[in-house]
Parts: structure tokens; sequence; C-alpha cells
């Protein structure tokens, strides 16, 4: 039989339970009928709805949670601003803002004999290609409109991140003469910063030779930045925050710095203005509003933990009491991702819709109210401009000069007042945003060369003396895995009261279906093997088998199955060993992806959704008569391994893990360039997690389970990754084991095969440590 047509079968004999046996003995005693489960598929399904329910229920509760977070003293402006501190500081954590910049900042002309940095001249400023100093080894680029005389201030503009600098200047076409506003600014006397922003783009994302891909420019950085604790959010505020460093100690006067953006420049703006107290007035036009629908934008705006703290008016109320204007304009509109590239197509669901002026104001509203009235005047409303730019009205520019200025601020113009008298050639717009995506990956991939070192620092005081000082010394490591890396919902709520129905009758074994209540409309599922030569009293090991991605328990746990599985829950169940095979919820193409996006925000992940369901279904194991506590062990294929490695490092009640087909360099796997099973050419956006590179690759993940044994299985064909990368990440693994004085504990096995279970080696190692004879493979 071929594989689908064997899965197929099964599938339909489990949901349809075994003929002819009675209603009564159709349920495990102690549990509740399970009648209307239907398929295993529906049943799984149901789950990832019920994820989804309960994640926006959280996210609707986030408002409400975010004031525990703040601790605002509005007695003053300065005592204000002081209390505000910690939040700022948090806010730049989580936007990855936290590199070292250079100083001084050197702002550099970007010309050449063939190309002059002075691109054109006007009545009173010319405009320049320039370079600045951000990290030691990324430049920003841009243009600076620099006045004849004295500047009457410095400004940050920000165009929409798909409008480049030469357009929102009027140097190039594309932009109505009132929506050119570095140069409307620059004509009103400011010298003007115009940076260059990551656009939706594709042409640099990818590695020639080796994959290109149709992820935008800023979510092809996104997926790397994310796994260092960086952000494209935060690497462009930096690049606005260096030019204010250049301003500040340009040329020894002191003047208003101002920054002003749309679209995704409004963004940039507003964030920079929230963490940067230097910037005297900011401006926001067509990005403000409610985030609550953060997961359907597109993922390069995911920031771990925002809505857990931070809304648009929460940041914004950072911003006080300096001046904010917010000019609800329409913004970009974005459908979706790109177009496939080269017939592939990897990139992650969201799109944009232009912002909502209702919603704008409703958000500005909640701002007014935290900031006690301290944000003042800072809204303007202004007509929505029909070609979704920013409309810059007069009031909106009049606002935004006094905001810098004061009162006595010259009205600027209404339009343009002056031709350009000299032009040049304008900068090569794609070669320069090659380089800017060029430089910002580097930056990310030498932080991903060092991560071991820092991961090596980062472990340094755990103990490993003995077992019992690493068993005492890890568990603050553990709690930082858990709140910070994998987040966390809530512990389970709802009464332990499964449900159940019988689906298998094998010769050695029967087989329940099993539904557990975590938390409102969050449940834990799966099957459950029983042998029936279970005698009264007797307590047996129990060996939970999970699936991998989009995978369901029926062929872990149906015999004669033909699929990677190799059936080791039916084989397991024949030696002897109770069985339980949970449903994860990585099942439904985006559909569960979505989860990871509206879980993020929250600070959550979808292994917060799965460590809590383990444990509720460890919660139920362990109240059955014939299971034994304490052997309850871990055994997991690709994602099923990839749970192997997070939930026991997290729940102590899994005596042991074997992680099958998944270990490897995982923060490598994550982000390489060069290799084409790295997830920066796949679709599985799920796959990143904030920060991890900083403390947490598997090798670490397993320093948490230890001292309890753990051991990997490997086939020398898996596609997952080399056996170089797997063999190097285990060789930290073995020797803190060797160093524990426990190497016995740790193992490795690698067999001629693919992306499989194999189940000899792995086999003898939980007969060993489960105390379980009848489980070795050679004494069948």
């Amino acid at each position: 039989m071929t594989r689908p047509a064997a899965v197929a079968l099964a599938a339909a004999l489990l949901a349809l339970g075994p003929p002819g046996r009675p209603a009564s003995s159709q349920s495990l005693p102690g549990t509740a009928p399970w009648h209307d489960r239907g398929s295993t598929d529906d049943a799984a399904s149901a789950m990832v709805e019920g994820l989804h329910r309960f994640l926006e229920r959280e996210t609707a509760a986030s408002l409400c949670r975010r004031p525990r977070h703040w601790q605002r003293d509005t007695s003053s402006p300065e005592a204000y601003a002081r209390s505000v501190e910690p939040n700022r500081r948090r806010l730049e954590r989580i936007v990855g803002a936290v590199d070292p910049r250079v100083s001084p900042v050197v702002m550099h002309l970007a010309g050449s004999t063939e190309a002059p940095a002075e691109l054109a001249r006007a009545e009173g400023f010319r405009v320049l290609a320039v370079r600045w100093d951000v990290y030691p080894d990324v430049q920003a680029e841009g243009l600076l409109l620099e006045p004849f005389g004295e500047p009457i201030a410095d400004v940050v503009a920000l165009a929409d991140c798909d409008v480049l600098p030469e357009v929102f200047s009027g140097l190039a076409e594309g932009l109505p003469p009132r929506s050119q506003l570095s140069r409307l600014l620059a004509e009103a006397g400011c010298r003007v910063v115009v940076p260059v922003l990551l656009d939706r783009s594709t042409t640099f994302s990818g590695t020639p030779g080796v994959a290109m891909t149709n992820l935008t420019h800023r979510e092809w950085i996104w997926r790397q930045a994310f796994e260092t604790g960086r952000h494209p959010i935060g690497y462009e505020v930096d690049a606005v925050r260096a030019a204010v460093d250049w301003f500040s100690a340009g040329d020894g006067q002191e003047r208003p710095i101002g920054v002003v953006g749309h679209g995704e420049g409004g963004l940039i703006a507003l964030y920079a203005a929230a963490l940067d107290p230097r910037i005297d007035a900011s401006w926001v036009a067509g990005y403000f509003g409610r985030r609550e629908g953060l997961w359907q934008e597109p993922i390069d705006r995911d920031v771990w933990g925002l809505l857990d703290e931070f809304g648009d008016a929460e940041i914004a109320s950072l911003v006080p009491p300096r001046s904010l204007l917010v000019e609800p304009c329409a913004g970009p509109a974005v459908g979706g991702p790109p177009p496939p590239v080269e017939g592939r197509s990897q990139a992650a669901s969201g799109r944009l819709e232009p912002r909502d002026p209702d919603g704008a104001a409703a958000e500005f509203d909640r701002l007014l109210a935290l900031t006690d009235g301290l944000a003042g005047r800072s809204f303007a409303i202004g007509p929505v401009s029909g070609d979704a730019s920013l409309n810059a009205a007069d009031s909106a520019r009049l606002e935004f000069l006094r905001d810098l200025l004061g009162p006595d601020a010259p009205a600027p113009p209404a339009d343009p007042q002056s031709a350009w008298d000299e032009r040049s050639p304008l900068p090569d717009p794609v070669a320069r945003q090659g380089r800017w995506v060029r430089a910002l990956q580097e930056h990310t991939q030498a932080l991903i060369r060092t991560s071991e070192l820092r991961r090596s620092e980062f472990w340094s005081k755990a103990d490993s003396s003995s077992p019992e000082s690493w068993a005492s010394s890890s568990p603050p490591y553990r709690e930082l895995f858990r709140t910070e890396v994998i987040g966390q919902i809530p512990p389970a709520s709802e009464p332990l009261e499964p449900r159940s129905i019988r689906v298998l009758d094998e010769p050695n074994f029967e087989g329940f279906a099993v539904e557990i209540p975590v938390l409102p409309d969050v449940v834990a599922s799966g099957i459950l093997l029983l042998p029936k030569d279970l005698a009264e009293g007797e307590r047996r090991p129990v060996v939970v088998c999970q699936h991998g991605l989009e995978g369901t328990p029926d062929p872990v746990v149906t015999p004669g199955v033909e699929s990677p599985y190799n059936s080791y829950g039916s084989a397991l169940a024949d030696r002897g060993y109770i069985v339980y095979a949970p449903q994860n919820p990585y099942i439904g193409g985006d559909r569960f992806r979505q989860l990871q996006r509206k879980a993020h925000p929250l600070k959550m992940s979808l292994f917060s959704i799965i460590v809590r369901q383990h444990e509720r279904t460890l919660d139920w194991l362990k109240t059955l008569p014939n299971v034994d506590p304490g052997r309850i062990a871990f055994y997991g294929l690709s994602y099923g391994g990839k749970t192997a490695m997070r939930v026991p490092a997290l729940v102590d009640g899994y005596c042991l893990s074997i992680c099958s087909a998944d270990f490897n360099e995982w923060v490598v796997k994550c982000t390489n360039l060069t290799r084409r099973y790295s997830y920066l050419f796949t679709i599985e956006y799920d796959m990143y997690e904030w920060d991890l590179a900083s403390g947490y690759n598997y090798a670490e993940m397993a320093g948490l389970i230890a001292p309890r044994p753990f051991m990997v299985e490997r086939g020398h064909s898996d596609g997952v990754a080399p056996d170089e990368w797997v063999a190097y990440e285990f060789a930290k693994v073995r020797r803190l084991y060797d160093t524990l004085g426990i190497g016995d504990r740790a193992e490795i096995t690698f067999f001629n095969g693919g992306h499989l279970i194999r189940g000899e080696a792995t086999f003898d190692f939980l007969a060993r440590h489960l105390d379980w004879p009848r489980g070795r493979t050679d004494s069948e």
C-alpha cells in the first residue's frame, strides 16, 4: 500500500473507531465520551481555530495589561520624562536599537569624478548625496539638503520606504509638489537629512548562485536580525539617531532638531522620537493608529512583546513633554507579499491598508489620557491625500515648524518656490539600496558568527562541577529561556476533565483519542496506547511520541503505515510501553503560522502554547493508574524534534528527551546565507525566535535538559542540515555531560538514511534509562 493510501486508511479507521464495540467501553475510565471528535484532521483544525480565538482575546486584553509596566509621574514635565525612562530602555531593547554607534559621526560626500556628490542647487540651498556612519561596519545613505546660510533647524525627513529620497525632495517625479516635504523644509531654512530605508522590493533578498527569494528587503533583514535580538526598525532608528549625533556635534551650534516621516518613514520617525530625547519635535504621517491587528501587517513590523507594553499611544507617550504632531493622512497600501521569484514563494503573508483616520484619532485620545494632557496640542487632522502620499497641508507644516522654533516660526511655502538651477546625474537607487541591504546583512551575520562566544560568556556562571550543582545553578537560565525567548501564556485554568474515544484495537494494545482542557479555547489532545497485558497496580514507563510539521498522531500510532515515523509509537507499545502521541498545533499551513504572528507581539510564541499543552498532558498522564510518573520520556521527529529541545528544557516532568531529525546548529540553520536548507530560503517564518543567538542554541537547550538523559538520532542523508553541523553542536553537549561525570546519559546515533525514525539505538536508550528491558531492540 502506498504511503498516502495507508495514511488515508488509518485516518478513516481512527475516525470511525472499532466496529461493534459497546458504547460503554468506548471511553477511558475516568473520562467523558468524546462523541463529536470527528476525524483527526477535524480535531487538529479545531485546536488551531481555538488557539486563534484565545490569542485574539489576549490581544484585546493587552490594552488593560499594559499599565502594569508603567509608573508615570505627571506632576511635572521633568518628572514625567524621568518616570518613563525604563519604558524607553525596554522599547529600545525590543526593537534591537542596542548596538554601539560610531562617535563622532562623519557625514561623507557620496560622489566621484563621474558622479559628483552635489546633485542640484536651488535658491537658498543645495542637495548632496551623502553617507554617514552608524556602526563601525555600517554606513547609512541618503541626501543632505543644506542651506547656504545658517540653518534655522535640523531635520531628518523619512519618506515611505518605497519612495526614493530624490522623489521626496522633488529631484525626481513621483509626488505632488506639496508632498515633496524635504525640499519644502529646506526652502523654509532647515538643514535636512533624507535617509534611504529598506524597501519592499526583492532584488537583493537571497544569495546569487544559491537561491533568490520573494522576501522583501525588510523581511530578508528581519529574519536574520530577529534571531540576534536586532530588528530593521532598530537599525533604521539608529540611522536616524546617528544623523542626530552629527547634528548635535557638527558645527557647535545648538539648533532645534526635528524628525518627520510618512508611511514606513512615519513608523521610524515615531520610534526615533520616542527613543531619542534630543529630538525636539516630530511629525508622524500616514502611520499612527491602532496596532491590535499588527499580525496582519508585513512581518518586518513583528516586534517581540510589543503589545504587552506598547501600542502606538504608549510609544508616543515617550515623546512628551516634547512635541508630537500626528497627521492621519493615507499611508501606503500593500496587498500582500511580492510575487514569486524564480518560481519560489517564501515570503510571509501580510498586507497594509491606508490608515484609518478614526482609528488614529481614537489612539491619540488614548495618548492624551495616558499623559494627563502633557501631549498638549500635538494632534492635527488634515484631508486624506488621494494618492496616499504625505499631505503636507499648510497648517501641518506650520504646526511642525512652530513646534521646532516657537510661535514666531516663519510660515513655510505652500509649494516649492524655486526651480533647480544646476543638476547632476542622480545616484543609482538600485545600487544604493543594495549597499544598505548588504551592510545590514553583513552586520547581522557578524553577530551570528560571534554569537557562540556570547553564549559561552552568558553561561559562564552555570556550575558544571557536578550534576547537583548544575541542577541548582541552571534555573535562572531556564527562567530567562521561558520568559524572554519562548514566552508564557497563563497556566491551565480549566478542570482536568478529559474526553476520550476508543480508536484502535490491536493484538497487543488499544488506543484512545483524548482531549484535555487547558484554558478557554485551548485544549491538549492526542492518542493514548495502553498495552493489553497491564496488571492491576502495575506502573510502567511512558514514551510521549511527537509528530512533525503538518502531522497528526495517526501514522505514529497506527501499525504498518509507511511514513518517516515508521509507526514508532505502535512499535513501542508492542514492547510494553504506555505511549502517548500528542497533537501539536503546527498544522494548517499559513493558518497555524499566523498563530505565531498573533503571539509574538504579546511576548508569546507557538511554543508558549505547546509547553502549557504538555504540562497539562503530564498532569493527566500522572493520574492514570498504570503510569509511573517518574518514567515519562519524550521522543520527537522533525518539528517534534524541535519540540524535544524546547519542551523538556522547560518541563521537568519528562525524565529524558530524544531529538530525531532536527538537532543541529539551529541559529545557523535559521540564518545561513549559503545553504538552501536555511530557513532564509523557505516559507517557515515561524522558526524565528527573539534573540535566540545570544543565549540558546541547541547545545544550551540540551544544557537545560541536563542532567536528565538526552539523545540525538540522525540520518546521514537528512536534508535538515549536514552531519558536520549536527556533530559540532552535539560535541558541546557531550562535553557538558562528560564534565558533569554523566557521559553515559548523552548519546548520538548516526545511520544510513534520511529524515526518519530508525528506532534502534534510540529504543535501547529508552530501555536502559527507563529500566524497561522488554524495550531493547537486541532482546527480540
